[in-house]
């Protein structure tokens, strides 16, 4: 199935956005574009050239596939300028072709796997699609989007079984959550563990905050939760472990954070 910009924005103006407010199911969400990052631009041009275009939209949908490493932080600022009253959420990322790798940690922290685009890419888009490493891509991924506006990121397949399906076109992939149906066993990967440094402590409602991160080989982000406590979750994707000064209302705070870890801290509303 394939939509123009042009052809979706249509579509949900004239048809689909009526349809649902006249069957009074005007609360249902509808997001615009679900796919790649990288054109954005055109299509949020297009979604929300006017406040008829944009009325029924109720945000953007984005994927991460078309890089391992890039985030696209100059797509996402683009579009929530262009409709800062709308969503964007990652409604879809995971490491995608690769079967998972049972009970074996050590491998989400090196630097095997490989994607989609390792292969299939074009020559002049082959850079966008190193290997990486399962963790460190999910992390950096989380944390760049948090910082460009992104207010939700969804993982494609939360549970698989251990090929990395059921998948009718065999496109094998890895999740948080493997599962071996013939031995009634579940294996929590380390993308589970990274993912609950986000899902767990910065709960529905919070707000990213400002920070100041003078320490570039850091990737660090930062949210207040309703209840008032502020959540630093600070990756260090290097062979090296680092002490943190982590200054917030007058007070310093010395952390210690080892070396390839990731660390949230939680300051609690006193």
């Amino acid at each position: 199935m394939h939509y123009s910009p042009e052809e979706m924005t249509h579509f949900v103006q004239n048809y689909l956005g009526p349809k649902l407010e006249a069957e009074g199911k005007a609360s249902k969400v509808i997001l615009g574009y679900d796919q790649n990052r990288g054109d954005l631009k055109e299509w949020v041009d297009e979604m929300f050239k006017d406040v008829a275009s944009s009325k029924y939209f109720d945000g953007t949908a984005i994927h991460w596939y078309e890089s391992t490493f890039e985030v696209f932080a100059e797509e996402l600022q683009y579009a929530h300028h262009k409709s800062p009253n709308k969503h964007l959420i990652e409604t879809e990322g995971c490491i995608d072709a690769e079967v998972p790798k049972w009970k074996d940690d050590k491998w989400y922290w090196t630097k095997q796997a490989t994607d989609w685009g390792w292969d299939w890419a074009p020559e002049d888009q082959k850079y966008l699609h190193p290997k990486y490493a399962p963790v460190m891509r999910y992390a950096n991924d989380i944390i760049g989007c948090l910082n460009n506006w992104v207010d939700g990121w969804i993982d494609w397949n939360m549970v698989l079984d251990t090929r990395g399906g059921p998948n009718w076109s065999k496109n094998w992939c890895i999740a948080p959550v493997i599962a071996n149906p013939d031995s009634d066993e579940v294996y929590f990967t380390p993308l589970y563990y990274t993912l609950s440094h986000f899902s767990k402590y910065i709960r529905p409602g919070a707000v990213r905050i400002g920070f100041n991160n003078p320490d570039r080989e850091l990737n660090v982000t930062a949210a207040k939760n309703p209840n008032g406590s502020i959540v630093v979750v600070v990756f260090n994707e290097k062979n090296k472990a680092k002490t943190i000064n982590l200054s917030l209302n007058r007070k310093n705070i010395g952390i210690n954070i080892s070396a390839q870890a990731i660390q949230t801290i939680i300051v609690q509303n006193n």
